[in-house]
């Protein structure tokens, strides 16, 4: 019997003809929360691992490139954000990544599921890393969608890190969420979204990309590949009421990084310019 063979493995059936398998070294927590099926466990190759259903959430190894690039990206290319929210993100990655910006002033993090965050400090510390702690973050338990309805307040950044469009973060990909986004963005305001692995869930981005037409001057998304959202590249959603932002100069940006003062593990200013680079079958499902 070989060693792989006695080992457990989380099948990931996210994708109708596609699956993705991660072997258990370690099942550290499996439990039914109000939403959704939680497991956490160790790999060899990606640390520790949080399942939602069965379905990768993050991972201690490559989550910094999905963080990085939801965060750095529209805040850079803002160059003056002061308010950040987080629709999501209850593992505490996003606002880490968001409040390593001195000049960002105010976090609002919402979050559906407060078991998430509890579960994330007991058992994905490192991916928090403090945040939950930092003065400037707010945190909201309440539904994305219910929260963005009812705000009165205007951010400069908006990030999206919700769940796929199943279950409890399907409403998250509505026109009328995105509509009172666009609402609650300043002037200059971005917001960006998690829209999926284009080659497996081009429906994902067309559906945003589709709503952002309507709603912002500027529509678009940019690219990243993150190994455990497996299927090439994975999109997310650009919208800002200007076109300022997504045009900003490699030498402005290159300036900013540097004034930031942030060690980065994937994103840099080349990076940045590059992924709003698309290939001919992403271009294909703007509607």
């Amino acid at each position: 019997m070989s060693n792989a063979a006695k080992h457990e493995w989380v099948t990931e059936g996210l994708h109708a003809h596609y699956a993705q398998r991660l072997r258990v070294d370690e099942m550290l927590y499996d439990s039914n929360t109000e939403h959704q099926r939680l497991k956490v466990f160790q790999n060899g190759q990606f640390g520790r691992i949080l399942t939602l259903d069965d379905v990768v959430q993050t991972t201690e190894g490559d989550n910094f490139i999905y963080h990085e690039m939801l965060t750095h990206v529209p805040i850079l290319a803002h160059g003056n954000a002061k308010r950040v929210l987080i629709i999501g993100g209850g593992d505490g990655g996003m606002a880490r990544e968001a409040l390593r910006h001195t000049p960002v002033e105010h976090v609002t993090m919402v979050e559906i599921d407060a078991g998430v965050v509890d579960f994330s400090k007991e058992y994905l510390p490192m991916l928090s890393d403090g945040a939950f702690d930092d003065p400037r973050l707010n945190l909201v338990i309440n539904d994305g969608a219910l929260f963005m309805k009812e705000n009165t307040e205007k951010f400069d950044v908006i990030i999206v890190d919700s769940t796929d469009p199943i279950g409890p973060g399907e409403v998250l990909f509505t026109d009328t969420f995105y509509g009172h986004a666009a609402r609650s963005l300043t002037e200059d305001g971005i917001i960006v979204t998690q829209n999926g692995v284009p080659f497996m869930q081009g429906d994902e981005l067309t559906g945003t990309l589709r709503a952002f037409q309507a709603l912002f001057a500027d529509a678009s998304c940019y690219l990243a590949t993150v190994p455990t959202y497996a299927g090439g590249p994975m999109a997310f959603g650009w919208g800002s009421h200007s076109d300022k932002a997504r045009n900003v100069s490699l030498a402005d940006l290159e300036e900013r990084f540097a004034a930031a003062g942030i060690e980065t593990g994937y994103y840099n200013p080349e990076v940045h310019k590059a992924a709003f680079a698309l290939p001919n079958y992403v271009k294909k499902l703007f509607p």
